[in-house]
């Protein structure tokens, strides 16, 4: 097999395998599948499983990327341009480098030197209420990580300045090493395992961080909710994780979304739904009702004489707004017809009465019912 077409077998594998979705799949099936296998290796349902939190990694990385039409788009170009077939100019495409060196790094272990030098993804629960989901809102949320130590200024030796440079890398924190691939002899580079890329040996450690240049902090940041986030939604910050002994690269912070219940509105994606109880004569007569919004104002509109319990009527527009995709759902009222208790021998009477004058064929579901 040539390397044009491993390299393209590959390169159309990674983030859709990961997601378990095809290449064609809709920004709803992206979305859908996203967040089941979220759900289903989120660390806090697998304590002390690293697989799972590796996957949970992948999970996020691959939908950062596909979830984004445009990254999506960029990340789709090479895998359909083939070997050196980049618009961006030849073998070495737009980023400076050719398809095939993108290929050999996945198995030299150039990618994960680097990731293994990042520090970890911290994932939380956030709770917010119906409200803050629908609307959005900014919020201090306290994250304990790992951040570099002030007093060695993340070195790691006793006053920032107790080591020495690294003689096997020469202070790079990396050396060269050749590997045999199927394309040949490959020279890539790794981490050092004398400083453990760090570049430095330490003669005296630090005595507030015990030589490992990281001390655990509470850090509050100010973390932006976007309108519409739903329960059980997971959103990615990136770079708010832990922090990195080399501080190359800082991991994500990943926050599960939970969403207080309303003590009217219950919610189906942009939609608001919510059951309105109005009196028999209401809906018996018709009548001018007015329905609760989610923004605090009252809503009037006409309820047609002979409504049946359970209909339900449509007002657009009165839902949850997508301010990014500039849609709005609409509000779902299901009428409940609530019936009089307690009544009185004269009430009793004036129905009794009614009911006497009414003819059969007034009543659509039981002439049906009784037909059939």
């Amino acid at each position: 097999m040539c390397r044009a077409s491993v390299m393209g077998e590959y390169m159309a594998k990674s983030y859709y395998e990961i997601l378990g979705i095809s290449k064609t799949a809709s920004e709803e099936e992206i979305k859908s599948a996203y967040k089941k296998l979220a759900k289903k290796y989120h660390p806090d349902l697998n304590p002390g499983d690293e697989n799972a939190a590796n996957m949970f990694k992948e999970i996020n990385e691959a939908y950062e990327t596909l979830g984004d039409p445009q990254k999506r788009a960029a990340y789709d170009k090479p895998a359909s341009s083939g070997f050196g077939g980049s618009s961006g100019g030849g073998a070495g495409g737009a980023g400076g480098g050719s398809f095939f060196d993108e290929f050999v790094n996945m198995f030299n272990g150039e990618r994960k030197e680097s990731g293994g030098s990042s520090g970890g993804d911290i994932s939380l629960n956030v709770t917010l209420t119906f409200e803050e989901a629908a609307f959005g809102v900014s919020k201090e949320i306290s994250v304990n990580r790992f951040e570099p130590c002030a007093a060695c200024r993340g070195t790691g030796a006793k006053n920032g300045t107790q080591y020495v440079k690294c003689n096997n890398c020469g202070g790079t924190g990396k050396v060269r090493f050749a590997q045999e691939t199927p394309f040949g002899r490959v020279v890539s580079m790794k981490a050092c395992n004398v400083c453990s890329g760090s570049g430095r040996i330490i003669k005296e450690p630090c005595p507030t961080c015990g030589g490992r240049a990281l001390i655990r902090k509470n850090a509050n940041l100010r973390i932006t909710f976007p309108a519409g986030v739903e329960p059980g939604q997971i959103m990615t910050v990136p770079g708010e994780g832990e922090r990195s002994r080399s501080g190359t690269k800082a991991g994500n912070l990943v926050l599960m979304i939970n969403v207080m219940p309303h003590k009217f509105f219950k919610r189906k994606g942009l939609d608001l739904l919510i059951d309105l109880p109005v009196t028999f004569t209401q809906a018996l007569l018709g009548d001018k009702v007015f329905v609760p919004t989610l923004k605090g104002n009252k809503i009037a509109f006409p309820l047609p004489e002979g409504t049946q319990s359970g209909t339900t009527f449509k007002l657009k527009g009165q839902g949850i707004e997508n301010v990014k995709k500039g849609v709005s759902g609409d509000l779902l009222v299901t009428v409940d017809i609530e019936l009089p208790k307690n009544l009185t021998k004269e009430q009793r009477g004036k129905i009794k009465e009614l009911n006497e004058s009414l003819k059969p064929d007034q009543y659509d579901k039981a002439r049906e019912f009784f037909k059939k």
